[in-house]
């Protein structure tokens, strides 16, 4: 399973965010013999960032992540927005409630990729 330079930047910044979720990402690493970007990013990533939101609290952190997922929203690299809008804005938007307060942390391109996911997905 070959991962691509710019999702291995993505995963190793969202490692950077959560530091103390390096022993999950190793041993999912480990469980399937490979980096599976849409597994780590959805089983491992999106909880914590779901749970942040959901809490409210550390809004630091979640400006820092969102103003990086704004980034990512503009990056010139095809495959990363697609794996990050099938799987950080696709959870997103699986929950009304943690939706609203995600898109007020939103940049408008990532507001944008968030409505084209769930318009693919037929939530719109």
């Amino acid at each position: 399973m070959i991962v691509n330079a710019e999702s291995e930047r993505f995963l190793k910044k969202l490692l950077e965010f959560f530091p103390s979720l390096n022993e999950a990402y190793r041993k999912s690493i480990l469980d399937y013999g490979g980096v599976l970007e849409t597994v780590i990013i959805e089983d491992i990533f999106m909880p914590e960032i779901i749970e942040l939101l959901s809490e409210g609290q550390n809004i630091d952190l979640l400006e820092r992540i969102f103003e990086y997922f704004e980034e990512i929203s503009n990056n010139e690299y095809i495959h990363l927005r697609n794996v990050f809008s099938s799987t950080v804005l696709e959870k997103l938007g699986n929950d009304k409630s943690v939706l609203t307060i995600a898109k007020k942390h939103m940049g408008a391109k990532t507001v944008q990729l968030q409505i084209e996911a769930d318009r693919s997905l037929g939530r719109v």
